[in-house]
């Protein structure tokens, strides 16, 4: 089963703390090398982004920043685990490695199996 794990927080952004660049860099690497992980990255900043938006009929291209961004999706990873609560145990993992490295961080790790996978049907 293929899940893809979201990190989202409505704090502003912040440069993540030496020491947790490399406790993520050793799970990913644990988890790749396990072959439980297939992607993974952060993304950056608003400014360097562009959305593409469907409105009315109507298609426009806006650019970064975005002032109407409640919570910014700072990275995301790609796991192929046996369940759900595989999924869940790694977004867990990684979000405590949040909570001890950079105290008073606060986001969520949304867990999301892909369409197609486990009997999913996508829409």
């Amino acid at each position: 089963m293929r899940f893809m794990s979201i990190v989202t927080s409505s704090q502003p952004p912040q440069q993540p703390t030496p020491e947790l660049l490399e406790a993520m860099h050793k799970l990913a690497d644990r988890e790749i090398k396990a072959g439980r992980m297939i992607d993974n990255a952060g993304l950056m900043p608003l400014a360097t982004g562009a959305q593409v938006r469907l409105v009315g009929g109507e298609l426009s291209v806006v650019d970064g920043p975005f002032v109407e961004a409640k919570e910014v999706i700072g990275g995301y990873a790609i796991s192929d685990v046996h369940s759900k609560e595989e999924a869940i145990a790694l977004a867990v993992e990684f979000m405590q490695l949040h909570k001890v490295h950079m105290p008073g961080w606060e986001g969520t790790c949304e867990v999301r199996a892909f369409a197609g996978f486990a009997g999913q049907c996508g829409a």
